[in-house]
């Protein structure tokens, strides 16, 4: 590969929506990245959670490949293998009975709330509002930022879409006075990732789909970025759910179930999926090309030991950012499986990251090589590693963060 100078990239032509690095990536494999002029990055990032077998897995690739020869997508107005075989692998391991597929999170998600306020107009007399949570992202539609609790999102687009009253993360109270006859379904991260991987405890996810079941209102999980394997189960719900009396009746799927392709999905109950012909639909949903992913990644995820392996490395990061906080006097970590965060006790983390990024290589060990970590708030830093990221990879992450750390306070 020869080098190309960023200044001859056409970055003009892209719009400006985020403040990017002077950085163009142009290779990726499992847990490292390659950018234009060849420095290599260890990615604990992986696109947000999306890649979920690291980049450029083989099987997807092998997936990717077959299925562009035989079929890449016929129309949703007809049936086509794929989309069936996994819309049946994810039906048959978890509580969910029908699937539709689509291409993001967001997507889901406004599925999710249109299905909600279809079955309030049928089964509760009218009944459209979703409780969802401060704190919390579900998209950026408009629906989809309406219902989020990200701050300053309220009046970005106004007017919002109405009908999403806010309650408190493991706050029960707040969410049973917002409960009323209006009331069609509560909407939940198990761990809100934007917001800085705050976790719900699973005594507050079982008191919700109590409180739900009780009131006779629906209770929808929204697991874009808990789901497939990423706390260390193939769904967060199985946290909490004992038994089907705690199992939610909607849930959501996006990033890791397409490994790095655009596939998400909208999973619910029968008797909660009400959708008639015509309701719901998209040009690219449950397309073979993308399906054939989601089932190659099904199948590495049931693979014997991959998921206790995602929990134990999970520990073991955890672990790992537990000793490097008392070592180094910082706040705190959290977090489930490999989805979490680092509380530097000091609004350092956007510095962490550009050290870790642009000057770590001019460190013992580093040369010609550089580290990527996401920073959500100005004081956190998350980590959402491949799911198949090796023991050593992690120490090497740690290593480099320590590195980082250290520089930037000193």
């Amino acid at each position: 590969m020869s080098a190309t100078a960023f200044q001859d990239f056409p970055t003009h032509a892209l719009m400006d929506i985020t403040a990017r690095p002077d950085v163009v990536f142009v290779e990726g494999e499992g847990s490292w990245l390659i950018d234009h002029a060849g420095k290599r990055y260890l990615d604990f990032v992986q696109g947000w959670a999306v890649n979920s077998l690291g980049h450029c897995p083989p099987v997807v690739i092998e997936a990717l490949n077959a299925q562009a020869r035989r079929l890449i997508t016929p129309s949703p107005a007809y049936w086509n293998d794929q989309a069936l075989s996994l819309a049946q692998m994810l039906a048959t391991h978890s509580c969910f009975d029908q699937v539709f597929f689509c291409s993001t999170g967001a997507e889901a998600n406004e599925g999710a709330i249109k299905l909600a306020r279809k079955w309030g107009r049928q089964r509760r007399n009218g009944a459209y509002e979703i409780v969802t949570f401060d704190g919390a992202f579900h998209g950026r539609t408009i629906a989809t930022m309406s219902a989020s609790g990200k701050p300053g999102w309220d009046s970005m687009f106004a007017p919002q879409v109405a009908g999403f009253p806010k309650a408190v993360v493991n706050d029960i109270e707040s969410v049973e006075r917002l409960i009323t006859d209006k009331t069609a379904a509560v909407m939940i991260e198990p761990v809100q990732g934007e917001s800085g991987v705050v976790p719900a405890n699973l005594e507050f996810l079982r008191a919700l789909r109590a409180l739900t079941r009780a009131r006779e209102c629906l209770f929808i999980v929204d697991e874009v970025q808990t789901g497939m394997g990423r706390t260390g189960t193939l769904f967060a719900y199985e946290h909490f759910a004992r038994d089907p009396s705690d199992e939610p009746d909607i849930m959501t799927l996006g990033k890791g179930i397409g490994a790095g392709v655009p596939l998400a999905a909208l999973c619910a109950k029968k008797s909660v999926a009400l959708f008639e012909h015509g309701e719901q639909g998209g040009t690219y949903n449950g397309n073979p090309l993308m399906c054939v992913v989601g089932c190659a990644v099904m199948r590495a995820l049931l693979e014997r030991g991959f998921l206790k392996s995602v929990a134990d490395k999970g520990r073991y990061l955890g672990t790992r950012l537990s000793v490097l906080t008392r070592e180094l006097g910082l706040s705190h970590e959290r977090g489930w499986g490999l989805l979490r965060a680092l509380d530097l006790g000091a609004d350092t983390a956007a510095d962490v990251v550009g050290y870790c990024r642009d000057r770590l290589e001019k460190d013992p060990g580093w040369e010609g090589q550089g580290l990527l970590l996401n920073a959500p708030r100005q004081n956190l830093l998350r980590f959402m590693p491949a799911l198949n990221v090796s023991s050593a990879e992690i120490d090497r992450m740690m290593d480099g963060l320590t590195i980082a750390i250290r520089a930037v306070c000193r």
